[in-house]
């Protein structure tokens, strides 16, 4: 199950940095995800600081 980002997202960029797929990129009004790419790791939620990313 890929993570998802929900409206909490300030685009920071932190998730995206320290994704080891390269799976998050920044959308039109926060940071999103591709579900195919993403590999349900975590990291994207651990620096995230406001929890915008959640499991699908």
């Amino acid at each position: 199950m890929a993570y998802s980002i929900n409206d909490d997202c300030i685009s920071c960029g932190a998730c995206a940095a320290e994704c080891p797929v390269n799976a998050i990129s920044e959308g039109d009004t926060k940071y999103i995800i591709d579900a195919n790419i993403c590999i349900d790791c975590g990291t994207c939620a651990s620096v995230c600081p406001v929890g915008a990313p959640n499991p699908a």
